[in-house]
């Protein structure tokens, strides 16, 4: 399952240096707006100790944690909706992510250039959601032009559905309320998911501190933030770009003595990389065997059949049941025979919807 969260932010917040910590990946950081053209996409594994207890337990030839794609995109300005800095490149790179990740300056430094003259994050943040709406906004203008008089001439019910639901979305764009704020029904939802609109993606914000503010948990710039980010019904992380790039150079032993040094308990990327897979309403089942122990990543809410398809699409067409056993089982028991002996292994139909811990085997036949 290929999904995506877009790093974006004004130029010189610290995006790309956040990238590279994430991914590890040398990419090119320059002090000055735009270093960062094309959208860079790295795969990023997401922390779960559950996979070292595994492999523990099944000293497998080989381990593949679960991963998503982080693509760090080119600094926006303002008036990028009309053409202004990279203009309409960077709002169709945008277009494809399924989260967004906007990197947000909280920090002071006569050192690093600012496009601004003064820091202050809400104003930043106002200034890449307005854009982001006003792009929404031309997508929404252009296909009720189209559209508009043909659905009223016809009174086709699927036309019909569309433009009412785009004239209530363009509605509340005008008022500056995105699309993921606006109550929309399924069939709603699915006349306009062919649009890819910008603000009806989540979002988390990523308040980007200083290596003196991060040991104090932030500063009076990131209550700011979590201040805006609570009104907005979204999801806010404070990090240290800087520090973060540091410890990516780091071995996991070396980094949790560094991050103990600083008394800091889990890194901000741990914390962002976490938040961002709960934001896309992912979860993780296990496959597991002394040839592989595997994490998969799903859709919360997916049926067996659906998940069994994520391995191979032969196992969705032919799918006969799942053998499921959770994860707290297997280490409550100690191994799968303790599990099938207390009673907890399970054979599941194909509308059993998968839970994150799940350990599955599936039976299918082609």
């Amino acid at each position: 399952m290929s999904l995506t969260a877009g790093i974006v932010g004004l130029p010189n917040v610290g995006k790309s240096t956040l990238f590279n910590a994430i991914t590890k990946k040398n990419i090119l950081a320059a002090n000055y707006p735009f270093a960062t053209i094309d959208p860079n996409v790295g795969v990023v594994v997401v922390p779960d100790k559950r996979m070292a207890k595994l492999e523990e337990m099944y000293i497998p030839e080989r381990v593949v944690p679960t991963t998503y794609e982080f693509t760090d995109i080119a600094g926006l300005v303002k008036g990028a909706s009309s053409g202004e800095g990279l203009g309409n490149k960077f709002l169709s790179h945008i277009r494809e992510v399924d989260a967004i990740v906007e990197v947000v300056r909280c920090f002071d430094s006569r050192d690093i250039i600012n496009v601004n003259d003064t820091v202050d994050p809400i104003r930043d943040i106002e200034i890449i959601n307005v854009e982001l709406i006003m792009s929404d906004l031309e997508i929404i203008d252009g296909r009720i032009n189209k559209i508009g008089k043909k659905a009223e001439m016809t009174k086709d019910k699927r036309e019909l559905l569309e433009i009412n639901t785009l004239k209530k979305i363009k509605s509340c764009l005008e008022q500056n309320i995105p699309v993921r704020k606006i109550s929309l029904d399924e069939s709603e939802i699915d006349v306009i998911k062919s649009f890819n609109l910008i603000t009806l993606k989540p979002i988390i914000y990523v308040a980007n501190v200083s290596e003196d503010d991060i040991l104090k948990g932030g500063n009076d710039y990131c209550k700011r933030v979590l201040d805006y980010a609570v009104k907005d019904n979204s999801e806010m992380v404070v990090i240290c770009a800087k520090i973060e790039s540091e410890l990516s150079e780091l071995n996991d032993d070396d980094k949790e003595a560094f991050l103990a040094d600083l008394g800091i308990s889990e890194s901000g990327l741990d914390q962002l990389i976490k938040k961002t897979y709960s934001l896309l309403g992912l979860a993780t089942f296990f496959t597991v065997g002394s040839d592989e122990v595997r994490a998969w990543t799903f859709k919360a809410g997916t049926k067996a059949p659906q998940c069994a398809g994520i391995i191979h699409s032969d196992f969705e067409k032919g799918f006969i049941k799942a053998e499921v056993m959770s994860y707290d089982d297997l280490i409550l028991y100690g191994s799968e025979k303790g599990v099938k002996e207390n009673g907890k292994a399970r054979l599941e139909g194909k509308d059993y919807v998968v839970k994150d811990g799940d350990i599955c085997y599936f039976r299918f036949n082609v």
